[in-house]
């Protein structure tokens, strides 16, 4: 397949010129462009307004034990590559992402729906993570150990784990696999990714641009099918040696398990339930712009999304009022267009739990402040809501709602607020917002989370170890250490 031959499916948006996406109808499998055997496909939807964008192919398990073959078959030479050289790949493949910026973008606002100049951002910040990762391969050290025998020399050094399993959400459908392959190949390991159902061209775009780049076949597979099937056959595979997954809790203690026979090294970047604070001596309009921007982002489809919303109750009510006002003025509607802010969210159960969360609130005493029904734009389509006077014992404070409803609830007592927020089973993120610096130490270091943000709401980027704590995952990704994932360490013991 050539990507400088585009498919045409400009007929699928009267709201854009789509007619250069790079659009793949086929799986990417050691260096092939691939049908189902079965001839089974797929359909893909747009969220906007329902309509098939096209259909991929429903691979079998043994399709995917094919794939894992070419990948163990392409190990030993890509391991063999010097740093440097792997390092070069994988820039060019940057370079040919901002190269295809505006294409990438509009694909990924086709299929997940997110706003354009949204989808042109995670663009940027996916191309940044096989930049940081190409950077990082020349960096991969050893370590010496001072003998503790006579006549020894100790040494370790780091080597690939081998054949890597990648398993992304349709959320970050650009960046979280970006975020996998760059340290993985940047490691020297082998990849077969798996895109979600729901967004599979934009992993199969990034295909197409890895095969330009020079990325050898077998180095780098995306495989497309029923999740059960593909990413169950590479669970139990024995050859695979790590899996990296992005997506719910529940899902990812299923993949623990079906990983556990064969004692696979796992990556799992899981589900939050952040909480946001906002203490008394914080300004109310910052903090309702913050607040706002973590909660809507993405429409609420996004793992790091402000959730529980705590606020001192001596600046409850204007802050509540502040947020009503902010999410009232974002315009929500079809991704491409002009000035849309917020997309429809990616299918029917993620607007249902919408309903079913706001509709437990409203029974059990919460207040509705703005918002609470679906938008006339659409199915998929949810008004930004904002709920107050939330209590514990309400749905909405225990469950991820990954949708655009605002939770909020006084609090009166920072030891009382920091158990409230640390009493879940998550912890990826948290949010603090004070101007009192030894309150923002204090609360920062007794806080439960991965990852800490305080008086901003703007944290990730290559340069960070991104993971959370408890049930929100396992691992890191990003930052240096994320090759660590992607490698072992072996010892060396030299008699002189």
């Amino acid at each position: 397949m050539s990507i400088a031959a585009p498919h045409d499916i400009s007929t699928m948006s009267r709201k854009a010129d789509l007619s250069n996406v790079l659009l793949s109808r086929h799986a990417y499998v050691n260096g092939q462009w691939v049908d189902a055997a079965s001839g089974r496909r797929i359909a893909v939807h747009n969220p906007s307004n329902g309509t098939v964008i096209a259909h991929v192919p429903s691979l079998s398990a043994d399709e995917t034990r094919s794939a894992v073959a070419a990948a163990q078959q392409a190990l030993p030479v890509w391991r063999r590559f010097l740093p440097r050289d792997r390092s070069d790949l994988l820039m060019r493949w940057y370079a040919l992402m901002l190269d295809h910026r505006d294409e990438l973008a509009a694909l990924m606002t086709l299929e997940q729906g997110k706003p354009l100049a949204d989808a042109k951002g995670e663009i940027d910040y996916a191309a940044n993570f096989l930049r940081w990762s190409a950077e990082e391969a020349n960096r991969i050290y050893g370590e010496t150990i001072p003998s503790h025998l006579p006549q020894r020399k100790m040494f370790v050094q780091r080597e690939p784990l081998g054949v890597v399993a990648l398993v992304t959400p349709w959320n970050f459908p650009s960046a979280m696999l970006t975020r996998k392959a760059g340290a993985a190949l940047a490691a020297g390991c082998t990849a077969v990714a798996v895109p979600s159902l729901q967004t599979p061209f934009s992993a199969l775009a990034l295909a197409a641009l890895a095969e330009r780049a020079g990325i050898p076949p077998g180095v780098f597979s995306v495989l497309t099918g029923e999740p059960e099937i593909v990413v169950g056959e590479l669970c139990r595979n024995p050859v695979v040696r790590g899996l990296s997954f992005t997506g719910s809790t529940e899902i990812g203690r299923l993949l623990i398990a079906q990983c556990a026979p064969t004692v696979k090294k796992l990556s799992m970047e899981l589900g939050g339930h952040a909480p946001f604070l906002v203490f008394a001596d914080a300004d109310v309009e910052t903090a309702a712009k913050a607040c706002a921007d973590a909660k809507f982002q993405t429409g609420g489809q996004d793992c790091l999304a402000a959730n529980r919303i705590f606020v001192h109750r001596s600046i409850y009510e204007p802050f509540v009022s502040a947020v009503a006002r902010i999410a009232g003025a974002l315009k929500i509607g079809d991704g491409f267009e002009p000035d849309v802010q917020i997309g429809p969210l990616i299918n029917e159960a993620a607007v249902a739990k919408s309903e079913a969360h706001v509709a437990d609130a409203l029974a059990r005493g919460a207040r509705l402040v703005t918002g609470g029904q679906r938008s006339a734009l659409g199915n998929l389509f949810y008004e930004l809501t904002v709920i107050a006077d939330v209590t514990f014992d309400m749905r909405i404070m225990h469950e991820e709602t990954f949708g655009p409803v605002a939770a909020i609830l006084p609090f009166d007592d920072e030891a009382d607020v920091i158990a409230l927020a640390n009493a879940t089973e998550y912890g990826l993120i948290a949010y603090v917002f004070t101007n009192d610096l030894s309150r923002a130490h204090r609360v920062g270091d007794a806080l439960e989370y991965g990852m800490v943000a305080i008086n901003t709401v703007r944290v990730t980027g290559a340069p960070i170890p991104f993971g959370g704590v408890k049930q929100s995952g396992l691992g890191r990704e990003g930052s240096r250490h994320a090759i660590d994932e992607y490698t072992e360490m072996k010892y060396i013991c030299l008699a002189i």
